[in-house]
């Protein structure tokens, strides 16, 4: 097992363009001049960056045998400019109680768009055509579980496509067609921009408080998922969406490292369309 970023440049660079598509079945990545692809980039603390040769030759058969699984992430812009997280289930045995947008795995025979949108409504309710929305690819994250070698040897290995969905609705309006999956989702979240840039302060992997932005208040509303499916609404404290990822020991409740990453990606494109964030 090897780390697909690292594939693509000769340094230990975490971060790459590379260009790509889906072609029967396959996800293909290549090489391009920089400026002119998609970006690419895994965690400064990747666990494939660190694996020695024996350790990498220790991974299980059944583990290798898997491969590197392609999934699709949604980042769902309402017309007000929030975007849609969600809390993973508890019971998930792969990144439990973290928060991520909608996404899930591409099946056979699936575009991109098409799949994000069939997770989009397996795991929330919300049911958008693609005429409804339209669509762009924001970037690529390679993840793996465990995230760091401290926590354990790899045993899952992902590349993510982060795409953007822009609609003409305002996320009431889209809160009020949310019919979460309990079984995957433990919670719902709109998120603006001045939100998003307390959340990314917290870079996992480097040290030292993290200090929220000025004007936000300590606690958020998010709108908690019960067994049944409903919804109720709950406060949440700021700083747990300013987790890090822990180094050893139990996960926490937190925003995934590949959202943050996906998160600036959207601070970055509202800010190229002059978006006042």
């Amino acid at each position: 097992m090897n780390s697909i970023t690292g594939h693509f440049t000769e340094t230990l660079d975490d971060e790459v363009e590379v260009k790509c598509s889906l072609e029967n079945n396959r996800f293909i990545l290549c090489d391009c001049e920089k400026g002119r692809g998609i970006p690419l980039k895994r965690a400064t603390f990747c666990p494939f960056k660190y694996l020695s040769v024996a350790e990498a030759a220790a991974i299980p058969l059944d583990v290798q045998s898997r491969g590197v699984d392609v999934g699709v992430a949604i980042l769902l812009q309402s017309a007000n400019q929030k975007v849609l997280l969600t809390r993973r289930a508890a019971s998930l045995r792969i990144f439990p109680n973290v928060w991520v947008p909608p996404g899930g795995h591409v099946e056979l025979d699936e575009r991109l768009l098409d799949a994000g949108l069939r997770e989009l409504r397996e795991e929330t309710g919300l049911k958008l055509d693609p005429g409804d929305v339209s669509a762009q690819l924001l970037g690529l994250w390679e993840s793996v579980f465990p995230p760091m070698l401290s926590r354990g040897m790899p045993q899952r290995h992902h590349v993510v496509t982060y795409m953007l969905l822009n609609t003409s609705l305002t996320h009431q309006q889209l809160q009020a067609s949310l019919h979460p999956k309990p079984a995957e989702v433990s919670g719902c979240l709109w998120v603006d921009a001045s939100l998003v840039k307390a959340i990314v302060s917290a870079v996992d992997g480097e040290e030292g408080s993290v200090t929220p932005l000025e004007g936000l208040a300590p606690t958020i509303s998010v709108s908690e998922v019960s067994p049944e499916g409903g919804l109720s609404e709950s406060i949440l404290p700021l700083s747990v969406l300013c987790n890090r990822a822990p180094n050893s020991g139990e996960d926490v409740e937190r925003v995934s490292t590949g959202t943050k990453y996906a998160l600036e990606l959207w601070l970055k494109n509202l800010e190229g369309q002059g978006t006042r964030c």
